[in-house]
């Protein structure tokens, strides 16, 4: 799982770019999958530009607790972000040079340059940020074509619902690696996924404001060495510090 949007990813996963910070932490359970993930997200803005991280933490499969071996490390993955705009005050203020790096512990890294340009409504209660960057792989993997884009959104009280919010992230990205589903092994070049999420602060009726459940579906192409299409929906809790 990528997230969140996010999230994720990414550009500023929906979050409001008047902010001037906000961290988040998330659990979600994936029934695809059938494990649990941490992810913990933070955006910060200033007089140069934002950053923004994400850390997913993976705990163990159905099998692993069949094992008794529930909660083992199955993997982690992370990104982090520095959008630079010192010219805020200019014509072209919602266009940033951004800077990547997205790490993981199954060994492989990619930096990531490029740049973003960042809509929103008049209240900031909408928001959309489109990227192109430029992929560097370092270490594992390679890519024929070493461009992602990606496209992040973010729609805060959805059909006029206090506290209803749908926000998420669409990558497409060049990616060489061998697909497998079942016995058959493919060569691709392309992966593609996106991440929708719905939350609802639920917090808002028992003073904590901060509470958030709702959840996610993972829709993939080619993506984590899965030959095709995958669909993986979650079920999580968000927590906004």
């Amino acid at each position: 799982m990528k997230s969140k949007f996010i999230f994720a990813t990414v550009a500023a996963l929906g979050i409001c770019a008047a902010a001037n910070a906000q961290t988040n932490l998330q659990l979600f359970y994936d029934f695809g999958r059938g494990y649990a993930t941490t992810t913990i997200e933070g955006f910060y803005g200033d007089s140069w530009g934002d950053t923004f991280f994400f850390f997913d933490h993976y705990y163990g499969t159905k099998d692993d607790a069949k094992a008794g071996i529930a909660g083992a490390c199955n993997g982690s993955y992370f990104e982090i972000e520095r959008g630079i705009n010192f010219w805020k005050n200019s014509a072209v203020k919602d266009l940033s040079a951004m800077v990547e790096y997205d790490g993981s512990t199954w060994g492989a890294g990619i930096f990531c340059f490029g740049a973003k340009y960042f809509l929103h409504s008049a209240d900031f209660k909408n928001t959309f940020t489109f990227a192109l960057l430029y992929d560097k792989h370092i270490g594992l993997g390679s890519a024929d074509t070493p461009i992602k884009g990606t496209f992040v959104w973010g729609l805060q009280d959805l059909f006029g619902v206090k506290g209803l919010r749908f926000n998420g992230f669409a990558d497409i990205w060049g990616n060489n690696q061998i697909c497998a589903k079942g016995e058959e092994l493919k060569a691709t070049k392309c992966s593609f996924l996106t991440e929708p999420q719905l939350w609802y602060n639920v917090g808002q009726f028992f003073n904590c404001p901060n509470l958030n459940i709702g959840g996610e579906v993972e829709l993939s192409c080619n993506f984590a060495g899965h030959l095709g299409f995958m669909c993986n929906p979650c079920l999580g809790a968000k927590y906004v510090f």
